[in-house]
């Protein structure tokens, strides 16, 4: 059995197999695309800080060490991981990339595509992240500011940024976040298409995610959680409307108006890493974390799954029903 992807999700199945015996090189293998060691955490800004508790960030079976009320920091997540990885004595094989997987004949057999060649298996994980690469808006390519424009993967620290203004794009955690970061050293706007709801900090993860109105059915973006769109205008950052459009150095907001700012911050999120499954595994699911296609799981993708999938300790639940599928299936 092959787990493609070595963060959070992959480390959480390889735990739940082995708490079903089986054997990390033995009966199973983890293979990650990143250079060794590189998990996604590692690229985050460097201040960042997780919404949930250290109690909410850990893997069952290992806490995070420390105060259980505190928020860990990124890098307190890398170290985190690591220390499971060699926990379960799992030897990651870096620098592997998946990139199809098929079922061929009538066997139970699936032939899982990498950069390093084929393998044939019995069972696939894809473990490779519900936030998995950057999405960037269509009038992103025709900007062209004084300073830099980044997507949020790509923000560290406040000096990558001209001193001046900047224009937070995305109204989400990640945007709210940098701009209060920012609005130290710059003059900070936020955009944000649709306004979200404000939630106490001790919510999360209970609240994270998407919703469903009961009323409506509409889709509900993830709301804010501690500080909210009223607290960041209190310490001076601009709150305008959805970017709609770009043209050289300026922008244009839904209503219409218009602005040039100094550099630019894409906080507009990311997709899933499953864009290497074929169209039946992504279109058929018999059940949480299985696919269409026999044999294939997914871990730590709400799609998939249930939402809260994404977070550290809500990829458990998926792990566990993983390693009982794998460990049951005929």
């Amino acid at each position: 059995m092959i787990i493609v992807g070595a963060g959070q999700s992959g480390l959480a199945v390889a735990a739940a197999l082995s708490s079903r015996g089986l054997q990390p090189q033995q009966d199973f293998v983890v293979i990650d695309a990143a250079p060794e060691g590189q998990r996604s955490w590692a690229t985050r800004w460097h201040s960042m800080e997780l919404l949930s508790d250290a109690r909410h960030s850990a893997l069952p079976p290992r806490r995070l060490p420390g105060d259980q009320r505190r928020h860990p920091r990124v890098d307190e997540i890398v170290d985190y991981l690591t220390y499971v990885e060699a926990g379960l004595g799992v030897e990651t094989m870096w620098g592997v990339r998946a990139t199809g997987v098929e079922h061929r004949g009538n066997g139970s057999t699936l032939h899982l595509s990498t950069t390093t060649g084929e393998v044939q298996t019995r069972n696939v994980v894809c473990a490779t992240g519900a936030a998995a690469l950057p999405h960037l808006p269509e009038w992103a390519p025709a900007l062209t500011v004084p300073g830099v424009v980044l997507h949020s993967s790509e923000y560290l620290y406040p000096r990558q940024i001209l001193s001046g203004d900047v224009l937070i794009v995305g109204g989400g955690n990640s945007g709210v976040q940098l701009a209060r970061e920012l609005n130290a050293s710059h003059r900070v706007t936020l955009a944000t298409r649709t306004p979200r709801r404000r939630r106490p900090g001790k919510s999360y993860p209970a609240a994270g995610g998407e919703t469903v109105s009961a009323l409506s059915r509409r889709r509900l973006p993830e709301p804010v959680f501690g500080e909210g769109y009223e607290q960041l205008r209190r310490i001076g950052v601009t709150i305008r409307p959805a970017v709609i459009g770009a043209h050289g150095a300026a922008v244009t907001f839904a209503d219409s108006t218009s602005s040039t700012p100094g550099s630019v911050i894409l906080a507009t999120g990311y997709a899933p890493g499953d864009n290497w499954l074929p169209d039946e595994a992504r279109s058929t699911q018999s059940r949480r974390t299985a696919t269409g296609l026999p044999g294939l799981f997914v871990a730590g993708m709400p799609q998939y799954s249930v939402r809260g999938a994404d977070t550290i300790f809500g990829v458990w639940r998926d792990a566990t029903t993983i390693a009982h599928q794998i460990v049951n299936r005929p």
